[in-house]
């Protein structure tokens, strides 16, 4: 585990203005500044960065956090890989590594130069090789596109990167999977006459190859093996060139082969990843939907491609969401990516994505394939072969929908499948009188019909620690004169507070601690979610020339609340109070006769 305490102190020597103008443009406008979102498309510059706060937050889409929060959501990298990133920055080393991983970073670290100079060999020496570049320009491809995805080549002689390491017998070399070593003990490269795709990291770091013979042979591609830089399951082909059109179309595709992703950016699709020579994983799917709300597969329509989209139909049930979404483009029988927008345009191969098959209709498709729906075996067989399957789906309403087209096509209703399959089914309409109207109701009895007391208001105050709660957000500091005896725990937003005040107190947050501190501090806690719902409200801010004012207030209130609390507590045991009791009451009661509304109006704005 990385400490709190140094993710603090690293929150507050890192600028978030800094680390983000590193990717994004931004421009100075009175105490923050302002850029057009990178989250999500748009013309005017809604995304707001707060040097003060050290946070930013879009007021189109409600993207927000901490500078740890930016690197993750724009780079696709994780919590840990972002703060090793910001340590970076600074010239710092992370506690954690520091002890546990010295070693192993050290190792990363030579072995992340030695993949460097071989991309570098190999790249000048595609320069010089003319059956390679015949090839690539039979692809379709020019010398920028090669460029732009480092292309090279890796020349026929055996021991051709002797000329680039310091000393070929280095078991780094090994440990990287750039040589072979034989029985003998005799080492030789591992790709020799091969056009070589450089695999980098979400840092650009160039982590393993993939290797494309020229002529016949097998294997037609070679890739490196896992490494301590490389895991198949985990890194995609192109993801380091696609992030910013992924991020401008909201859509990530995910093909095949190498040559797909290079041709399809070549011929203006540049959005595109690849597997690397396995299955789809979940790992997979979980990065690309940090970049991307909509992950289209692309696959043959042959049965060796519906099989491949089937085991990524399987990695990706458990990380489906209502507000992400994952379909499957079968191109016509003769086609892959690459000889498909070669013959028909990228704008034809963007309508075949824009119309793929979405997932539940790929999985029920499948499912129906196989059945046999006019018997009762048939269809009991059905839902025994859809259960484990519509289980896995991770999306509340999304499974819902599912399980209603498994019953209908079971001839079940909905609630008796889901009570055959072990879930809580819904509540059970109200039954009809003969008249059509429910037993529960009377002809011209509305649903909000009642008196508007039993309605509620229109507009409920904001209770006083909600209140409390967004003044906190925009001043931590003041965290630390709340009397959190006072504050009501019965809300989400109560308890957040109370959270913030025992952080503050025990010195696990700071006193001067930002907003984005504060946040980062509460990740992956239960109070992460009201602090970002909080947070989304950004746009409905107090002024700040009566916050002071306000936070006083709503504080005095808070103590009037306490003692109204207390005397309408005793006030139900008038009849049994002990003495002491009697007489603290008694002053309550005489202090509501002077001032019976002492209790100050705190404002809702």
């Amino acid at each position: 585990m990385i400490p709190q305490s140094f993710i603090q102190d690293l929150l507050t020597r890192v600028d978030i203005v800094d680390v983000i103008d590193r990717h994004v443009s931004l421009k100075k406008q009175g105490a923050n500044y302002f850029a057009c979102c990178p989250f999500h498309g748009e013309k005017s510059a809604s995304f707001s960065v707060s040097p003060s706060k050290q946070f930013y937050h879009c007021f189109g889409c409600g993207a927000h956090g901490s500078a740890i929060g930016f690197l993750m959501e724009y780079s696709g990298l994780s919590y840990v890989e972002a703060i090793r990133e910001l340590a970076r920055q600074i010239g710092v080393e992370v506690p954690e590594e520091r002890h546990a991983r010295h070693g192993d970073m050290q190792k990363e670290q030579s072995l992340t130069e030695l993949m460097g100079a071989a991309a570098r060999f190999y790249r000048e020496q595609l320069k010089h090789a003319e059956p390679a570049i015949t090839y690539l320009k039979r692809r379709g491809l020019t010398g920028q596109i090669a460029a732009r995805f480092g292309i090279g080549y890796a020349p026929a002689g055996w021991q051709s990167l002797q000329k680039v390491v310091p000393n070929y017998a280095d078991k780094a070399l090994l440990e990287a999977g750039l040589v072979i070593e034989n029985d003998q003990g005799r080492r030789y490269d591992r790709f020799r006459e091969r056009i070589m795709f450089p695999i980098q990291d979400s840092r650009g770091n160039v982590i393993a190859f993939g290797g494309r013979i020229l002529d016949q042979g097998e294997p037609k591609y070679l890739n490196s093996p896992e490494t301590p830089l490389f895991e198949k399951g985990r890194e995609l082909y192109g993801l380091f060139q696609a992030r910013q059109s992924i991020r401008a179309n909201n859509t990530v595709i995910v093909v095949e082969g190498y040559m797909d992703v290079v041709a399809l950016a070549q011929h203006g699709v540049p959005n595109v990843v690849a597997t690397l020579g396995t299955a789809t994983t979940a790992t997979h799917i979980q990065k690309l939907f940090r970049h991307a709300d909509r992950v289209v597969f692309c696959f043959d329509g042959d049965a060796a491609g519906r099989k491949a989209a089937w085991r990524g139909l399987e990695a990706a049930l458990e990380t489906l969401s209502d507000v992400k979404q994952v379909a499957f483009l079968f191109l016509p029988d003769q086609h892959d990516p690459d000889t498909y927008v070669r013959e028909h345009g990228a704008e034809a191969f963007s309508e075949q994505v824009a119309n793929a098959t979405p997932l539940t209709e790929f999985l029920l498709g499948e499912l129906d394939r196989e059945a046999e729906l006019s018997s009762a075996e048939g269809r009991a067989r059905y839902a025994h072969e859809a259960k484990p399957l519509v289980l896995r789906i991770g999306a509340g309403i999304l499974k819902l929908q599912v399980v209603k087209a498994v019953a209908k096509r079971c001839a079940l209703d909905e609630r008796e499948l889901m009570q055959a399959w072990g879930l809580k089914a819904p509540p059970a309409p109200p039954m009809a009188r003969r008249d059509g109207e429910p037993w529960r109701k009377s002809k011209g009895h509305r649903d909000d019909a009642g008196p508007p007391a039993a309605r509620g208001p229109r507009h409920q105050p904001r209770p006083l620690e909600a209140n409390l709660l967004r003044i906190i957000l925009d001043h931590p500091a003041w965290a630390a004169r709340l009397p959190v005896d006072l504050i009501p725990s019965g809300s989400d937003e109560g308890r957040a507070l109370i959270a913030i005040i025992d952080a503050v107190s025990v010195g696990d947050l700071g006193s001067q601690s930002a907003l984005g501190t504060l946040l980062e501090h509460f990740r992956n806690t239960p109070h992460a979610a009201t602090l970002t719902r909080m947070c989304a409200e950004q746009t409905d801010v107090i002024d700040e020339s009566v916050i002071e004012t306000v936070f006083h207030d709503t504080v005095h209130a808070l103590h009037a609340k306490a003692l109204d609390d207390e005397f309408t507590r005793l006030a139900a045991r008038a009849g049994e109070l002990s003495p002491d009791e009697k007489r603290h009451y008694a002053q309550l009661l005489q202090q509501k006769r002077r001032n019976p509304s002492r209790q100050p109006k705190v404002s809702d704005s």
